[in-house]
C-alpha cells in the first residue's frame, strides 16, 4: 500500500512507481532464482534526470538504492537484501539510441538499452558492436558495464571496459555527470569512467554510455576440433594466434561431458566429428576477405595443427546454418547443465600458461575427493576464462551434493589464487563471491577499495552489501 513517503517519492520523478508486492515481485529475485529479497519500492524513471531526482530524494531520506538493468546477473548483484528498506531502481525505460557516429566509430546509448538492440543498431549502420552474451536479448548496457561483462569475443575486442569510451553517471548524491566523450585519447586526470565500470552499482548509477564500433567482418568461419588434453588446446591457441593474428575472434574450450549434456538436452543437436574426444576447441576466424579466403586460412592452420599432432579431427562451417550449429554446441552448455539439476559454478580466470595444469590436477583431486561430482568444464580459453562447474553424478542426493559447495568453492579458489588467477572473471562478485573475494585480496587492496567507496558513496546507500564484505 502506498504511504505518504511513497507519495513524496512519486512527486519527484516521471516514470513508474511500484509499491504492491505483486508488482515488485519480478524485480526481487535474481536470474538464477538463487536469491530473493524485499524492497520498499521499485522505480523506473523515464530519463537520466529523473534517475538523478530519485537519487537525490533517496539521499535526503537515507534510503538505500539497488540499481537494476535486465536482472540477468549470475552473482546476485542486482537483488535487494531481505530488509525491505531499499528502493530498486530499474533502468528499463532508458532505451534511447542517442547518437551513432559512423566516422568516429562510436554509438551513444541509454543504459537500459538491451545488448541485442545495440548490436542491431550497429549492424543497421554498417558497423559491429562485438560484445556477445547468452542473455543479450535481456541484459542491458548499463548492467554489462557495471559488471564489466565479457563473452566469447574478448580475445579480439576486449571486455565491456575496453569497449567503452565514456559514461554518463548519476552519483550517490544525485548529481548527473556527463562523461560521454567519444575519444580514444583523453589524458586529463583520473579516469572516472573506469571507477564506475565493474563497480556493480556500488558507487553510482550508469545511465548512458559511448561505446566503440568496428567494421563488419566480410566473412566468418568456425571450426570444431578434437584435442586430447587442455595442454594441446593451449598449444593450439598459441599456433592460431601466430597464424591468424587479430583475425582469431574466439577460442572456446569444451569437455566431452559438456557436449554430451547438450546432445542429451537440446533437441536437434548433432555431434559434428567422426569420433569422440576428451576435449574440443571451437575457434572462429573473422576476416575482411571473402569466405573462400577465410576458409583457406583456417584450413591451413588446421593442417599445421594436424602435422604437429595437436588435433585429431576437425569440422569447418561452410554456410550460415553450419556456423550457427557449431556455435550452438558451445552456447547451449549452460542451459543443458541446468537441465541436469543443481550445479556448483565457478567463473575463474588464469594465465593461459597455467590452465592445463590447473584443470588436470584440480579436477583429479575433486573427483577423487567425492563420488558425487562430475566435472563440466568449458570457457573462453583465448582470454583465460574458465567456467569450471560441477554437476552431481546420476542418482546422487541433491542435499548431499549441495552440502559440498562451500568446501568445493574454497578448494577451487585456493587453487586459482595459488596460480595467480581470479575467482571472478566476468560475472562479478555481487553477494555470491563477496566474502570469498576478501580472502584473496591483500589488506592494502581492500583498504583502497573501501576508501573509494567512502569517497563516492559517503552514506553507504549504493547497492549495500554487494562487492565489498
Amino acid at each position: 500500500m502506498a504511504t505518504e513517503m511513497h507519495q513524496s517519492l512519486r512527486a519527484v520523478f516521471a516514470g513508474r512507481l511500484f509499491t504492491e508486492p505483486a508488482e515488485m515481485a519480478p524485480f526481487l529475485t535474481d536470474w538464477r532464482g538463487k536469491w530473493t529479497g524485499a524492497a520498499w519500492a521499485v522505480v523506473q524513471p523515464d530519463t537520466p534526470e529523473d534517475v538523478a531526482s530519485v537519487m537525490r530524494w533517496c539521499c535526503e531520506k537515507r534510503v538505500p538504492v539497488v540499481p537494476q538493468g535486465g536482472n540477468t546477473g549470475l552473482s546476485g548483484g542486482a537483488t535487494p537484501d531481505v530488509s525491505g528498506r531499499s528502493v530498486v531502481l530499474s533502468l528499463a525505460r532508458l532505451q534511447r539510441i542517442r547518437d551513432i557516429d559512423v566516422s568516429n566509430n562510436t554509438i551513444t546509448v541509454d543504459a537500459g538499452l538491451t545488448l541485442l538492440a545495440l548490436q542491431e543498431a550497429a549492424k543497421a549502420a554498417g558497423r559491429l558492436f562485438p560484445l556477445s552474451l547468452a542473455a543479450e536479448g535481456s541484459c542491458t548496457i548499463g548492467g554489462n558495464l557495471a559488471s564489466n561483462a565479457g563473452g566469447v569475443q574478448v580475445l579480439r575486442y576486449g571486455n565491456a571496459r575496453e569497449l567503452c569510451l565514456g559514461l554518463e553517471v548519476v552519483t550517490a548524491e544525485g548529481e548527473l555527470w556527463n562523461g560521454l566523450r567519444g575519444l580514444r585519447k583523453d589524458n586529463t586526470g583520473y579516469d572516472l569512467r573506469d571507477l564506475y565500470i565493474g563497480s556493480e552499482g556500488t558507487l553510482g548509477i550508469i545511465t548512458g554510455a559511448t561505446l566503440k564500433l568496428f567494421p563488419q567482418p566480410a566473412s566468418q568461419v568456425v571450426a570444431c576440433v578434437a584435442v586430447a588434453t587442455p595442454a594441446q588446446a593451449v598449444d593450439l591457441l598459441a599456433l592460431a594466434q601466430s597464424r591468424l593474428g587479430a583475425g582469431l575472434t574466439a577460442f572456446e574450450l569444451m569437455s566431452d561431458a559438456c557436449l554430451q549434456l547438450v546432445e542429451k538436452h537440446v533437441p536437434g543437436t548433432r555431434f559434428p566429428l567422426g569420433e569422440r574426444s576428451p576435449w574440443y576447441v571451437l575457434l572462429e576466424l573473422s576476416s575482411e576477405q571473402g569466405g573462400a579466403e577465410a576458409t583457406a586460412h583456417l584450413e591451413s592452420l588446421l593442417e599445421s595443427a594436424f602435422e604437429q599432432d595437436l588435433i585429431a579431427d576437425a569440422a569447418l562451417s561452410s554456410n550460415l546454418s553450419q556456423f550457427e550449429a557449431l556455435w550452438a554446441l558451445r552456447e547451449n552448455i549452460s542451459e543443458a547443465q541446468g537441465a541436469e539439476g543443481k550445479t556448483i559454478k565457478h567463473d575463474i580466470s588464469l594465465p593461459a600458461s597455467r590452465i592445463a595444469e590447473f584443470i588436470e590436477t584440480t579436477s583429479a583431486a575433486i573427483e577423487a575427493s567425492s563420488p558425487l561430482v562430475r566435472m563440466v568444464v568449458f570457457g573462453h580459453l583465448g582470454d583465460g576464462n574458465l567456467h569450471y562447474n560441477l554437476s552431481p553424478v546420476a542418482g546422487a542426493s541433491v542435499h548431499d551434493f549441495v552440502a559440498l559447495e562451500p568446501a568445493m568453492n574454497q578448494w577451487v579458489h585456493d587453487a586459482v589464487a595459488a596460480r595467480g588467477g581470479s575467482i571472478s572473471a566476468e560475472h562479478g562478485l555481487g553477494v555470491l563471491r563477496r566474502d570469498e573475494s576478501a580472502r584473496y585480496k591483500s589488506a592494502v587492496e581492500l583498504q583502497l577499495m573501501r576508501r573509494i567507496k567512502a569517497a563516492l558513496d559517503p552514506l553507504g546507500l549504493m547497492n549495500p552489501g554487494k562487492l565489498l564484505a
